[in-house]
């Protein structure tokens, strides 16, 4: 069977046993299961990236130089098996029924929000969010402020939070939840607010008190909102498109950085790295660049919150063959994060590097884009885990996971300190 015959026969399938339901109902994951393929050449490569443009069928978790992960209907397993036997590479799966994972996620947040309280041991809902944001503002007057982005595709406020104890600190950006069904960087994000305001642990008092704290807890706020009441694996934005029936844009692509250059996000409205019409098409990622570039001057750091596969991605993303002129400076920062996060009882290992030279390109990304209006440093940091969960991370690895990234952040601002990029850049 031919590439092309096989996409069509597998197009076929999807109509029948496709995840999206009616209109009014959750979209369900029965029996998808997830494999890593792993392979040697850029034909093959080509061949997987090929085949998830078939998004019905296939779905592209996570991508590195050497591996994909691909989620796959069950109607469509077996031809891809056929296939991959047929080109000879390497395939494992690694989650068998990818609806088991969520049921056990909903399970227990259901199980953590009998009290009613704001917590992390359950992933909370955009509305929970603001709620507890509006209590921590009103708790710590003196320390907190809010801020508005703007307005989403939909009309929802997309908020953020400054946290500042004195004056002339060094600011650090946290934009979170950029990616809807990433949950895991808004429970990690909204617990280090708390940290920050609440702990009487002499590292994390001088970790807030010596920076000023910009976090907005969740960015993709439509898209947040669709996945915790629609489709768990839902990724982008929900403005409609214009020459598709396909909604949404990958936000992460839609910076004007390098926008599509070397095929770093895709020109198909239906794929999930879906750059948009063009640049800024998408009223969140406007709203998040008007705001930076209007306090840009009192950003050192910028985090760019993602999962997973454990990694600190520094710039550039649109070529492996480029770096920033402080790379060097960049790796060693990334370097104190990863040995602090691994010398902990877990255990966790980061990689670091650039984002085309351990990953793909990929261009119109937070982190390229903040580099270039002088934040020298920003990252984007992937949290756990490297495929056992993938996106479904279970709840109870949220405090963990918001642990390594704590003293995972400290050792990268101890390192930039030392490096001399925490110096105030402008009076506040």
């Amino acid at each position: 069977m031919s590439l092309n015959s096989f996409l069509v026969a597998l197009t076929i399938v999807a109509l029948a046993q496709g995840a999206s339901l009616g209109q009014d109902e959750r979209v369900r994951y029965d029996n998808y299961s997830v494999y890593k393929v792993r392979f040697e050449t850029q034909e093959q490569r080509n061949l997987l990236r090929k085949l998830a443009e078939g998004r019905e069928n296939f779905r592209i978790w996570y991508e590195a130089n050497d591996e994909l992960h691909l989620m796959i209907t069950p109607g469509a397993l077996s031809d891809f098996n056929s296939e991959i036997h047929r080109t000879n590479i390497s395939a494992k799966m690694f989650i068998s029924n990818v609806q088991e994972l969520i049921d056990s996620e909903e399970d227990a947040n259901l199980r953590a929000s009998r009290d009613g309280s704001f917590g992390w041991k359950k992933y909370n809902t955009l509305d929970e969010i603001y709620a507890w944001l509006d209590e921590i503002l009103a708790n710590y007057p003196a320390v907190t402020e809010s801020f508005a982005l703007g307005q989403s595709y939909e009309g929802r406020t997309i908020r953020g939070i400054k946290i500042s104890y004195k004056s002339n600190n060094p600011g650090v950006f946290i934009e979170s939840n950029i990616h809807a069904n990433e949950w895991i960087t808004s429970a990690t994000a909204t617990w280090l607010i708390n940290e920050f305001l609440t702990s009487t642990d002499e590292l994390v008092r001088n970790l807030a008190e010596s920076h000023d704290w910009y976090i907005v807890p969740v960015l993709n706020v439509d898209g947040f909102v669709y996945a915790h009441e629609k489709n768990r694996m839902w990724r982008k934005t929900r403005q409609p498109s214009n020459i598709s029936s396909c909604i949404g844009v990958d936000p992460n692509r839609n910076y004007d950085s390098r926008w599509m250059e070397n095929e770093g996000a895709s020109s198909d409205p239906c794929s999930e790295f879906y750059g948009g019409p063009h640049p800024f098409s998408e009223p969140e990622i406007q709203a998040m660049a008007d705001f930076v570039g209007s306090i840009k001057d009192k950003i050192n750091v910028l985090l760019a919150f993602h999962s997973y596969s454990q990694l600190l991605l520094s710039p550039y993303g649109h070529t492996n063959e480029e770096f920033p002129p402080n790379y060097d400076d960049l790796m060693a920062v990334a370097k104190a994060y990863g040995d602090a996060v691994e010398r902990l009882p877990y255990g966790t290992v980061y990689r670091y590097g650039s984002v085309a030279e351990i990953l793909y390109f990929a261009t119109g990304a937070t982190n390229d884009w903040a580099y270039e209006q002088g934040v020298e440093i920003a990252y984007t940091i992937e949290f756990r885990d490297t495929g056992r969960y993938g996106f479904i991370l279970p709840p109870v690895q949220i405090i963990p996971n918001a642990e390594e990234a704590l003293i995972g952040i400290t050792a990268l601002l101890d390192k930039c300190e030392e490096l001399g990029y925490l110096k105030p850049k402008n009076t506040q």
